[in-house]
């Protein structure tokens, strides 16, 4: 929320993977996203720019640098780290979602 986030990544398989009640899966540019935490609170509410997918082995600057990251293997050795159930090699495809910040609802929760 503090605006240095502007990309996000995904496998194709989740990417697409419906979701809730009403989830088809996936979001197109120009949707209206509310984000919620790990206890299911409203934090904020994101716009979709652009999605489209990436290899691996090949991560646009625009797409590490969304991420906050400081370069394109930083950005490989964190997905490797957080999906170590994956075979990330470099033609592995994953699904990238480009957002805008619209409205900040909660920065900090008390408990």
């Amino acid at each position: 929320m503090d605006g240095q986030k502007t990309v996000t990544a995904d496998t194709v398989a989740e990417y697409y993977k419906p979701y809730g009640e009403y989830g088809d899966g996936s979001y197109a540019p120009g949707d209206v996203i509310e984000v919620h935490d790990l206890k299911q609170r409203l934090r904020c509410i994101i716009k979709a720019t652009n999605v489209y997918t990436i290899e691996f082995g090949n991560i646009p600057e625009e797409v590490w640098r969304g991420e906050a990251f400081s370069s394109a293997e930083e950005f490989r050795e964190c997905h490797i780290r957080c999906l170590p159930h994956l075979d990330l090699h470099d033609h592995f495809e994953l699904v990238t979602l480009h957002f805008e910040l619209v409205e900040i609802i909660a920065r900090e929760i008390t408990a």
